[in-house]
């Protein structure tokens, strides 16, 4: 632990605090309007781009003070790619140079900072990660500039810079799925990302591999999605009003959805979602053949089955 604490560094801390801290963030939608919302109530300087020119203005009002460039990137800390992962690549290509040289300038300056700490840390926040990760590291190996991907858990049905919030990740599950790395670098990284990503208020931090996350989100995230949005191709839903309550609302809360993006990262992560999908088609299949029999018995074992998995998935959730 020694070795560790000799390298460790918080590039938040610059000799005085005589500045303030700079995010750089690639694309203001949704979730890259809210870190930047984040950022800008805790003090720190924000800079960002968008294909959008409208957006850009919008942000400008109160959000952000410039443009994120290669000009400008090597004055981040952080830089956040919130755009498509096919976005998120390109934008790695094109500026993998810029980060290149930022990260030599650092250690040009300070001969002790580790690898991963010189130049800006860029992270994404795309919500699959193997994809992105498998390319992303490649780039940032070649060029000597530290990446994580990431993957913070908070959204809305809603989307657009419009709807972005200051406190959307407040109290929030953050995944960090960091790179093959030597234990003394790995933690390193870590230690970096949760230090730049404090100001944001995330309640909890947890590290995966990018494998592990595409399995698991395909359950908990995209399949709720298109369960819901099935749901609603049903004719009965344009009978809905007068006849539904809460359950209805849970259920159909995700049917709207931006089905660009959704549609990008579904096809990334297509053979973990068709999985979830064939096993769900499976399960409710089970309960049609009871309801086609009249098999009340049957059908009460399957729903009293989920009754009871559902209670020990909460009893685990809040031991």
């Amino acid at each position: 632990m020694d070795e560790v604490d000799a390298l460790r560094k918080t590039s938040i801390d610059d000799g005085g605090g005589k500045r303030s801290p700079t995010v750089g963030i690639v694309g203001l939608g949704l979730i890259g309007g809210s870190f930047a919302k984040a950022y800008a109530k805790a003090g720190w300087r924000v800079l960002a781009s968008d294909i959008d020119p409208n957006v850009m203005d919008a942000a400008r009002i109160e959000t952000i003070q410039g443009a994120l460039d290669d000009s400008s990137l090597g004055e981040c800390e952080l830089i956040i790619l919130a755009a498509y992962p096919d976005a998120c690549i390109t934008w790695l290509e094109t500026h993998a140079g810029a980060l290149s040289k930022a990260a030599e300038l650092s250690r040009d300056a300070d001969s002790t900072l580790h690898e991963c700490q010189a130049g800006p840390l860029v992270i994404d926040v795309a919500g699959i990660k193997e994809t992105i990760c498998t390319q992303a590291f490649a780039i940032a190996q070649a060029a000597r500039f530290p990446f994580l991907g990431t993957h913070p858990m908070a959204g809305t049905e809603m989307s657009g810079f419009a709807f972005s919030r200051a406190d959307l990740f407040v109290g929030a599950p953050m995944v960090l799925v960091p790179p093959e790395l030597d234990d003394i670098s790995r933690l390193l990284l870590l230690d970096r990302a949760h230090d730049l990503l404090l100001p944001v208020g995330f309640g909890s931090f947890s590290v995966t591999t990018p494998e592990a996350h595409d399995r698991v989100i395909s359950y908990t995230s995209q399949l709720a999605h298109v369960v819901s949005n099935a749901y609603v191709k049903s004719p009965t839903a344009q009978e809905h009003h007068g006849f539904s309550a809460g359950s209805y609302r849970d259920l159909t809360r995700v049917a709207h959805l931006n089905a660009s993006m959704w549609s990008e990262l579904m096809i990334d992560n297509a053979d973990n979602l068709a999985q979830e999908i064939s096993q769900l088609m499976d399960s409710l299949g089970a309960y049609r053949d009871a309801l086609v029999a009249r098999d009340t018995p049957h059908l009460k074992a399957l729903l009293a089955e989920g009754d009871r998995i559902k209670r020990a998935l909460d009893d685990d959730s809040e031991a």
